[in-house]
């Protein structure tokens, strides 16, 4: 095998990925995307908000399942399975998941999708089961929004085959469990809050008290050198610094550590590498920006150049169709 190509956050854009497996060299046969020479690895948060969401977690499960790709679970995914989860009668809820509206909005797109198919919307919540939380393999480490040392190790301890069970997602639903931790900083990654009343209007309609926060700063003093995303942070608040307490709060992956894979942070712009040894893959494709792959041969070192991508132009008529593949 020649190597790995690993595919950022596809959020229901399913036509894009058959794109972009036909442009990495996948061709579909009996159903499955094949490479003679290579598998794919697909970074989580296959559902919600895109126009194909049962497209996109078609081709990703009959990859998996066929032996031709690899997979880690999302924030979206999870998402799903504790949004359709029952909670205990002492929890106070009727669902480990609230039915928010922030919530009910996240997760429509996928439930309408999936409304006249449940039987395939039960199918797809069980898969979601067996997808693990991170993995290593080849030299190489992947899961959706942070590495975190401890956590892993304590996870692994935890969840010995890497996968969530129903009382480890009922433990992670009460805030301060160890299960809560793993799965916040694993598949949302760091964040700080905003002082006072202060207040991020995101692209993306929603409003965020807080802010999102990278973790290969070796000794960062504020603010600005650990935000990461793609909102600007209000005022001067890039200036401020941090807190005795919120940089003890901040996860670290050292240069020396191997090659990273992650997604989850709606990056904008031409592929690039954050640190020498970490490759985020997330391009908000399915807010009209790239959905982006890494094409990685067992190099030693991350070459920025070995980035391939389909661009996701607002203009349907100007989006790259799959020639493969017949849609239902």
């Amino acid at each position: 095998m020649d190597g790995y190509d690993l595919i950022g956050d596809v959020h229901g854009c399913g036509a894009t990925l058959a794109a972009l497996l036909e442009r990495l060299g996948y061709h579909l046969r009996g159903g499955v995307y094949r490479h003679p020479q290579r598998k794919a690895i697909f970074l989580g948060d296959l559902i919600d908000r895109g126009p194909r969401i049962r497209l996109a977690v078609s081709i990703a499960r009959r990859m998996v399942e066929e032996g031709e790709a690899y997979i880690v679970l999302g924030n979206h995914e999870i998402n799903a399975l504790t949004y359709t989860q029952k909670a205990p009668p002492e929890h106070g809820r009727e669902w480990l998941r609230p039915h928010t509206p922030r919530h009910n909005r996240i997760i429509r797109e996928t439930l309408e999708q999936y409304h006249d198919h449940p039987q395939e919307w039960d199918d797809a919540l069980a898969w979601f089961r067996q997808i693990p939380l991170c993995l290593e393999i080849d030299g190489i480490r992947v899961v959706h929004a942070c590495w975190d040392d401890r956590l892993i190790e304590s996870f692994r301890q935890l969840r010995p085959d890497g996968c969530l069970d129903h009382d480890f997602l009922l433990q992670a639903s009460s805030p301060g469990t160890e299960e809560s931790r793993i799965l916040e900083r694993l598949t949302r990654g760091g964040s700080i809050d905003l002082p006072g009343d202060t207040v991020i209007h995101s692209g993306d309609g929603f409003t965020r008290r807080s802010f999102r926060t990278h973790f290969w700063a070796r000794d960062p003093r504020t603010w600005g050198d650990v935000v990461f995303q793609p909102d600007n942070l209000p005022g001067d608040l890039e200036d401020r610094p941090l807190s005795d307490s919120e940089r003890a709060s901040l996860s670290y992956y050292g240069p020396d550590q191997p090659p990273l894979f992650i997604g989850h942070y709606w990056c904008e712009g031409v592929p690039a590498l954050p640190a020498p040894n970490i490759a985020c893959l997330d391009y908000s494709a399915v807010k009209f920006g790239r959905l982006v792959a890494y094409r990685y041969s067992f190099e030693s070192r991350l070459d920025a150049n070995h980035f391939v991508w389909v661009p996701v132009p607002r203009d349907v008529r100007a989006r790259p169709l799959p020639r493969e593949i017949v849609f239902d």
